[in-house]
């Protein structure tokens, strides 16, 4: 499968960016949300609070930290890091999308999830998902031995 993804895409920087700007909105949504929600009881659905336009609890603010460190510094940091935390984090933003969808009118709804907290999990989902199929790094001589092997095909 890994063979698939394109080696040193030239738009990739401008993908790297994207996931940043996602890891960077992840990070001040917790930051923001953990400084707003201080007073709370870690898991509460009641007393849950609207930050950045997301429904926000103590927990759900400290998982969002985690997970913007994670994605941006793997972003800050480049190389086929990278590609490998936004691959991770394509999958698992969808799987936390699918299950907080499952679990949203429930008892079971301990980080406060609300339909837009679903649909903005499932946009950063896309944007990492798909920033990894384009970010991956390699040799020099790969790129241009896969742009001819592309030119083949085609010709």
């Amino acid at each position: 499968m890994a063979s698939h993804f394109p080696v040193n895409h030239h738009l990739r920087p401008l993908y790297r960016l994207l996931c940043a700007v996602a890891g960077l909105y992840m990070l001040v949504f917790g930051v923001v949300g953990f400084i707003q929600t201080s007073g709370s009881d870690f898991f509460t659905r009641d007393e849950a609070e609207w930050v950045l336009g997301l429904r926000t609890n103590p927990a759900f603010s400290l998982l969002s930290i985690i997970a913007g460190v994670v994605v941006l510094g793997g972003n800050i940091v480049g190389r086929n890091l990278a590609h490998q935390v936004n691959q991770l984090a394509g999958v698992v933003l969808t799987v936390v999308g699918m299950g907080s969808l499952a679990l949203l009118q429930t008892e079971a709804n301990v980080f406060a999830f609300s339909m837009i907290n679903v649909i903005v999990t499932f946009i950063l989902a896309g944007i990492t998902g798909t920033a990894s199929l384009y970010d991956r790094v390699g040799p020099v001589a790969a790129a241009h031995e896969e742009r001819r092997a592309d030119a083949r095909a085609t010709a």
